[in-house]
């Protein structure tokens, strides 16, 4: 697998290079969808209460990347769960 950072004209110009091709197979065709779904990855770092996070682990009995994974999941956080009446 390669893994490559590209300028948008750099990934526009391999989309041409790769439309230029005529008939693709099914690589080509993959990488094609890849330069697609590209800008996808653009992405800003995510940020999180670690804090809250090492409570909550302490609290579950787990380590902090389970409660991460839960999180990430869905999981509402304790302090955001409604309150029973």
């Amino acid at each position: 697998m390669w893994c490559v950072k590209v300028s948008d004209s750099q990934r526009n110009a391999l989309r041409a290079l790769l439309g230029a091709q005529g008939e693709l197979g099914s690589s080509l065709t993959g990488a094609l969808e890849a330069l697609d779904y590209a800008r996808w990855d653009d992405l800003p770092e995510a940020v999180l209460p670690w804090e809250d996070v090492t409570s909550m682990a302490a609290a579950q009995g787990v380590d902090e990347a389970d409660v991460v994974w839960d999180l990430a999941a869905g999981m509402v956080p304790p302090a955001e769960r409604p309150q029973a009446a």
